[in-house]
């Protein structure tokens, strides 16, 4: 069984912190490509119409 001072320690765990920020990074990088895709897929859809454009033109704005 080794013991290790509080000054090893302390490195350690510096080091893991890092390696673990840098795994979220690159995971939110990852993350970001992905919804701007999908946001670039999603412009592309054309918006749905209707074979009567006089259907949904008047709205009332009484209850």
């Amino acid at each position: 069984m080794d013991i290790q001072g509080a000054g090893a320690s302390g490195t350690s765990g510096a080091s893991l912190e890092l390696a673990s920020l840098k795994l979220a990074k690159g995971q939110q990088e990852q993350e970001g490509k992905a919804t701007l895709q999908l946001l670039e897929s999603a412009a592309d859809v054309p918006k749905p119409t209707s074979a009567n454009p006089a259907i949904g033109a008047n709205i009332d704005t009484f209850a």
